[in-house]
């Protein structure tokens, strides 16, 4: 049985914006960060189906630092899914929806997690960089 991580974060933005900040290899760099150093995550990603690309943080004792990915939906600016494999493969899908006077709310799913203690994991993770995206995005 697999679980599913189920997140919303509402952003002071516009819908292109924010779809941008998702995917432009720069701006990722900006919000996607290595959890311990602070570190951006190098990465190649592009938003066009069928795209394989990585994510790259210094290797420790316990991870190689590869985040490997294919891209499988793009819908600007509203919907975008890709793999996300670092150890097991989950499938992480954004969608966004423009609320209005100026706020965007975005949707999180990340499916295909083996246990509890990934799924903490994952929650933690997303939640550190969605912080880092509103940050990112004020600039």
């Amino acid at each position: 049985m697999s679980l599913t991580l189920s997140l919303d974060f509402q952003y002071a933005t516009s819908i292109e914006k924010l779809w941008s900040a998702l995917t432009d290899s720069s701006k990722l760099a900006k919000w996607v960060v290595d959890i311990h150093s602070g570190q951006a995550l190098e990465n190649d990603f592009k938003a066009v189906v069928g795209h394989r690309f990585q994510f790259r943080a210094q290797p420790t004792e316990w991870w190689n630092g590869i985040i490997d990915g294919e891209v499988l939906i793009v819908e600007e600016p509203n919907r975008l899914s890709y793999t996300w494999a670092s150890g097991e493969q989950h499938t992480v899908t954004w969608t966004l929806q423009d609320l209005g006077d100026g706020k965007v709310n975005l949707h999180l799913e990340q499916t295909g997690i083996s246990n509890e203690q990934a799924l903490g994991g994952a929650k933690y993770g997303w939640t550190k960089w969605c912080g880092e995206l509103e940050k990112a995005l004020e600039q």
